[in-house]
This record gives C-alpha cells, structure tokens and sequence, in this order.
C-alpha cells in the first residue's frame, strides 16, 4: 500500500520525534518471522518502553538524518524493524532477548551516542544491567562500610555487654558477704 505525500511526511515526523528523544536504536532483520512472534515483541517492547517501528528504509533515512543515528543510513537496506528507546540499554536488551528465542530475527546494527554498534555491540549493551538494578547495585556498595562498622560495633557492645554482666555477677556474692558481715 502506497502512502501519499502527507501520509510519508506525518511518518517521517513520528519518526524523528523518536529519534529526536531516544538515546538508543537498534535495528533487526524480521523476515520470516509470524505474526503471533512480532506481536509477542511487539508487546514485550511495550512493558520496556521501547518503539518498535516497521518503516520504508527511504522514510526512516529522511527520519534520522540530522541526528545522532544518521550514521546507520548506509545500513537501512532489506526488511527492518526499528527500536528506538529512550533508555540506553532497553531496546537493545529486547530485540538481543528475543533474538535469542527466535532465530528468524538478525540484529543487524545499532546506534548509541552517535557512535554505529556491530551485532556484537548491540549484544553487549544489552548485557548491561537496567538503570534500576546499577543504582541498587551502587547502594549496597555505599552501604557496605555502614553495615560492616554497625556490625563490628554490636559485637563490641555485646562483648562489652557480656563483661558488664559478669562483672555484676560478681559482684553479687562479694556483696551478699559484706552485708552478712556488716549484720
């Protein structure tokens, strides 16, 4: 189905706004892939917040140029889908998760911080942890020391505590002798 020429350029608008607020793109080949596997994707880039896109390789060319990911221009041939994310590792992470489970998508390439990502790049950014899991991570690096110091000094204190309490003990029978002595 041919678009005309307000229908191309509201795409090509759709799509640089994506661009213009993504961090992210990462582009597959889906030949072969069913409808129910597409709509699976499709879905599970939605709960990631990511923009999965089935666009003409010329609109999404007119889309991206001028921004950081018209460096993959030369690279939009054949039947792409296209991943735009506002995270840096979500659409990566998708399409590397689903890729995994479905052989008929290839990665093909990616674009992060203007820079191009080969097949491997895209798999390693995808193996970077979310946002929500580094920040969890630095926490508990922050509160390791605390932790550790609170602990050592409860043990000091029990053992301070312990000596307090044999002490009194002691204590007890050495008064008990005075008073009977004093009576």
């Amino acid at each position: 189905m041919s678009l005309n020429r307000s229908e191309k350029q509201a795409v090509i608008d759709e799509v640089t706004g994506l661009a213009a607020k993504a961090q992210t793109l990462v582009m597959a080949e889906y030949r072969g892939i069913t409808v129910a596997d597409m709509t699976k994707l499709r879905s599970q880039a939605r709960e990631k917040g990511v923009t999965l896109s089935v666009l003409k390789n010329t609109l999404a060319r007119r889309a991206v140029a001028g921004s950081a990911f018209e460096v993959l221009s030369d690279q939009m041939t054949g039947p792409l889908i296209y991943g735009f994310s506002i995270d840096a590792v979500a659409a990566a992470k998708v399409v590397a998760d689903f890729a995994k489970t479905n052989d008929k998508l290839v990665i093909r390439a990616g674009a992060f911080a203007g820079k191009t990502l080969d097949v491997e790049g895209v798999k390693q950014l995808a193996n970077i942890p979310s946002k929500d899991v580094l920040l969890a991570q630095l926490c508990g690096l922050l509160m390791s020391p605390i932790s550790r110091t609170a602990a050592v000094l409860a043990a000091l204190s029990a053992q301070r505590g312990a000596g307090v309490e044999e002490v009194a003990e002691a204590a007890e029978p050495a008064a008990e002798v005075t008073e009977a002595a004093a009576a």
